[in-house]
């Protein structure tokens, strides 16, 4: 590689190690997490609870062969899980299977297993968020807030895709519809506590790329939706206002996780504060 080629150096460059497929794993494992928990919390049976349940374990299953298909040596993916007691990596694969089993199990018609897949789906997010944050030379991904923001928006993501999946099957349940309005004003104010706390550690174009995406994730992801949903409670008879306004939650924040990891994830460079010099006591 040549030198101009080369990402290496004092000056921070921006990661390749993980890619499209790697975001999308935090995008379909973080929104098919969300959906369980809100189908379980709906209280639904049958087709109501099994199409949902189906639609984040078939999100899920997405995101963790999106993984698969980025390794360089496949059939050494089981080794991903030998070293829970470190690694949220590990502990997100030892959840995966414990929470599709459940999911599934749920739509099947074991409706008590919806909390449990629930329990293990906000596990299987959560580790997602901490598998980022491990990212140390990272300032974008190594911020405390990158854990529970991840949590939020998978969460605001779910329930967001809960009203576009019930809008077919009929499912009703008036106050989810609110706590997707509380979802969505804690995801953002949860981001803009990130971004504060970021100030100018940022590379300019990492900064520039989460600005633009909050900018989006404001309007497109947090006011419209609201919005729509004013509208959907006075106009109880137009389930399409909450789908779109669920449909507008999930496509933000999967493109607010999208930027976080392909256009933001710089490093922070080499930081040589004191440099030694020949002859002279240090």
């Amino acid at each position: 590689m040549s030198r101009a080629a080369a990402p290496y150096g004092p000056n921070p460059w921006q990661q390749r190690h993980w890619d499209a497929r790697a975001a999308a794993n935090f995008v379909c494992g973080g929104m098919g997490s969300g959906l369980i928990v809100a189908a379980a919390l709906a209280g639904a049976f049958g087709p109501a609870l099994a199409a949902p349940m189906g639609v984040g374990v078939a999100l899920i299953a997405l995101g963790l062969a999106s993984v698969f298909a980025e390794l360089g040596r496949p059939l050494r993916a089981a080794n991903v899980v030998i070293n829970p007691r470190t690694s949220w990596m590990s502990r997100e694969a030892l959840a995966a299977p414990l929470l599709i089993a459940c999911a599934l199990a749920a739509a099947a018609g074991y409706a008590s297993l919806a909390y449990i897949a629930a329990a293990l789906a906000l596990v299987f997010v959560y580790c997602q968020g901490r598998m980022v944050q491990a990212s140390r030379g990272i300032p974008a991904w190594r911020d405390p807030w990158v854990p529970v923001l991840f949590v939020a928006s998978g969460l605001a993501e779910g329930f967001g895709l809960w009203h576009a999946v019930a809008a077919f099957t009929g499912a009703r349940a008036a106050w989810l519809a609110a706590a997707l309005g509380v979802l969505l004003v804690v995801r953002i104010v949860l981001y803009r506590g990130y971004r504060r706390q970021l100030g100018k550690a940022l590379h300019r174009d990492a900064a520039a790329a989460l600005d633009r995406s909050g900018r989006i994730l404001l309007w497109a992801g947090t006011l419209v939706p609201l919005a729509l949903l004013a509208s959907a409670a006075v106009l109880p008879g137009a389930p399409w206002l909450a789908a779109a306004a669920g449909l507008l939650a999930a496509a933000t924040g999967a493109g607010f996780k999208a930027t976080l990891v392909l256009r933001a994830g710089h490093t922070q460079g080499f930081a040589l504060p004191h440099l030694p010099v020949r002859g002279v006591a240090s």
